[in-house]
C-alpha cells in the first residue's frame, strides 16, 4: 500500500506535522506529536481504524486518498500471467489457470 498522508495534507496547505496535530485536535483527536510525526515521515505498519476514520474526518477525504494499493512483486514466486486484462486496465494483468490444472478436488470431510 501507498501511504498518501503528506500529499492529502498538502491540498490543504497543511506543510508540517505541527500543523496537521492542529487540524487533528479540531476534530478530538490527540496523538502525540510523535505519532504525528511517525504518520507524517513514512507508512506506517498499522493504523488503526478508528485513527484513520479520525484522519480522514480532519482531512476532510477518503481512506482512497489515503491509502493506494500497489502491485507487489513476490521474490521467487513463480506466476503464470497471461494478457487478459481485468476491467479492461492494460496495468492490471490477471493470472490464467495452469495448463491440466482442470478441476480442483473437493476438500477432506
Amino acid at each position: 500500500m501507498k501511504w498518501n498522508l503528506r500529499w492529502v495534507a498538502a491540498r490543504r496547505d497543511i506543510w508540517r506535522p505541527s500543523q496537521l496535530l492542529v487540524v487533528f485536535e479540531e476534530v478530538g483527536f490527540t496523538p502525540s506529536l510523535s505519532k504525528v510525526a511517525a504518520l507524517w515521515s513514512g507508512k506506517p505498519l498499522t493504523v488503526r481504524l478508528d485513527d484513520l476514520d479520525m484522519i480522514c474526518t480532519a482531512l476532510q477525504c477518503t481512506v482512497a486518498d489515503l491509502l493506494e494499493a500497489e502491485q507487489v512483486a513476490v521474490a521467487g514466486a513463480k506466476t503464470n500471467l497471461g494478457k487478459i486484462t481485468a476491467g479492461g486496465d492494460s496495468t492490471l494483468v490477471r493470472p490464467l489457470p495452469r495448463p491440466g490444472s482442470g478441476r480442483r478436488p473437493l476438500p477432506p470431510n
